[in-house]
Order: structure tokens, then sequence, then C-alpha cells
């Protein structure tokens, strides 16, 4: 028998997100809970090359309602209709081993080196759409790398948004998060308004995988 996938489920009055709780970044959204699943498990092959690239096992699910198992219900508020994963479920106060916090991390890591393979595959133009404003490339970085800043002051990492193209810059933010999330963990988080390492790993995976997909979509004429 196939072992379920744990996800957690924040659902706000609009939208719904479904959310793996072991693979950062696997975590996607539509109008109620069975469409985010069914969601979540359409992106499993994307997601499995991220995966892959972490040379992280993944045991991609057939169908939803069979290989997914929700272990938690979150309510979500505004942000979360407005398309951001933001409630903190109570599974990421969970504590994580040296092991398992650099797995979380390598995860991460692959997100962003998707992020680099898309973009450096994508026009500076991309198709108009009704996602991200209809941000082209270069922009959708910065978004991207903004966001990255913020949330690093989250857990503790207080360094300047970089430019787009500034790969030193990038990669001292990236090697900051990596260091700061990848040791072993007691679940809490580092400052009462701070989040737990858990839950910064998905928040920053989601986010750069979400703009890598929207980037790989809106850059094809056959999406």
């Amino acid at each position: 028998m196939v072992k379920p996938i744990p996800v957690y489920v924040e659902a706000g009055d609009k939208k719904v997100f479904a959310c793996s709780i072991d693979f950062p970044g696997w975590c996607r959204s539509a109008k109620t809970e069975e469409l985010a699943l069914e969601a979540l498990a359409a992106y499993a092959p994307r997601y499995a090359e991220v995966a892959e690239r972490a040379r992280a096992a993944f045991p991609a699910p057939a169908k939803a309602g069979e290989r997914f198992e929700v272990v938690e219900r979150v309510k979500g508020k505004g942000a979360t209709d407005f398309g951001v994963p933001h409630e903190i479920p109570e599974a990421d106060a969970e504590p994580l081993t040296a092991r398992q916090a650099a797995r979380q991390v390598e995860l991460m890591r692959a997100a962003w080196a998707t992020l680099d393979r898309v973009a450096k595959a994508s026009p500076a133009e991309l198709r108009k759409g009704p996602r991200g404003g209809g941000r082209d490339r270069d922009k959708m970085l910065g978004h991207v790398l903004e966001a990255e800043a913020a949330y690093a002051r989250q857990v503790g990492v207080k360094l300047p948004p970089p430019e787009v193209g500034d790969r030193k810059a990038i990669k001292a933010l990236r090697d900051q998060l990596a260091e700061a999330l990848g040791r072993a963990s007691d679940g809490s988080r580092p400052s009462p308004k701070g989040w737990p390492p858990r839950y910064a790993i998905r928040r920053i995976a989601w986010h750069v995988l979400d703009h890598a997909w929207e980037m790989q979509d809106r850059a094809d004429p056959g999406a």
C-alpha cells in the first residue's frame, strides 16, 4: 500500500491552498479544497523536476483523493484570498533535525535553480496574462528578489534586495538564507514576529516556483 502524502489546507473565503508538508514549494490553490488538491496533483510532474535536482525522492501522486492525506486545516485570511499561503500551520512548529533541515534547504536551492534556468531560457517580454499584473521577465525577477529580502528578515537575515543580474548579491542573500535555515531547529520562531524554519523555507520556495512556472507558461507561445 502506498503511503499517503501529508498536506495541509489553508482555506480563505474565496481561495484555498493545498500545500505539501515535506516538499517545500509544492503548493497550489483553487476555489475549493477538492480543486486545490487536484491542482497540487497536476503540478506533481513539474515539482518532480525540482525534487530530482535536489536529489530528493519524490512520490508523485496518481490521483489527489487517493494519495494525499490532509493532516491539518487552517483558516485563511485576506492574504489567502489575495493568493498567498500566509497562515502558519501547527505542523511548522515541529522540530527539524540537521538532516531534515539540510534536505529542506536543498529543495529550496533547487527552486532557485529552477527559476534561474527558466529565466535564462525566457524572452525579456512575456505573453500578457492576468497573473502577476503581466510582469515581464526582469520585473518578475525583481519582484521575487524584493520579496525574498523581506522574507529573509523573518529569520534574522538582513540584506538589501539584490538587483536583477547582480549574481554576487543574489548568491550572498541565498547563501545566508541557506545557512540560517539549514541548521537543526526546535521549531520555534527566531523572534516573536518571525517565521519558524519550516514555514520560511516553504514560503520562499513557493514564491520562487510560483513565478518560475508562471514565467515558463507565459514564455511558451503554445501554452
